[in-house]
């Protein structure tokens, strides 16, 4: 593969080499074998709804600490561990 410019060289060697050094996690036929996603779609629509859908309302702000907060207690929602959450942060009270 020619490239363009000694910054891209330089990055598709890293690439070449970081796929060289997992390549037993990119196994992607045996993940699919197994029903198992392989693509990044999934990630991204959970970051949309558990994340962008209450932070980033308009005239929304928030400050971080509160933000992580409301981030994990969203986050307990939708894994299906809410009642452990909470049950953990009634013990520290």
């Amino acid at each position: 593969m020619k490239t363009r410019s000694a910054e891209a060289k330089s990055e598709i060697d890293s690439l070449i080499g970081y796929l060289k050094e997992n390549k037993d996690r990119v196994d992607y036929k045996f993940y699919q074998k197994g029903g198992y996603p392989v693509g990044s779609g999934g990630i991204g629509s959970s970051n949309k709804t558990i994340c962008h859908v209450r932070l980033k309302r308009s005239g929304a702000w928030w400050y971080v600490e509160k933000a992580n907060q409301m981030l994990a207690l969203r986050c307990a929602k939708y894994n299906g561990t809410f009642q452990k959450f909470f049950l953990q942060y009634m013990d520290k009270i």
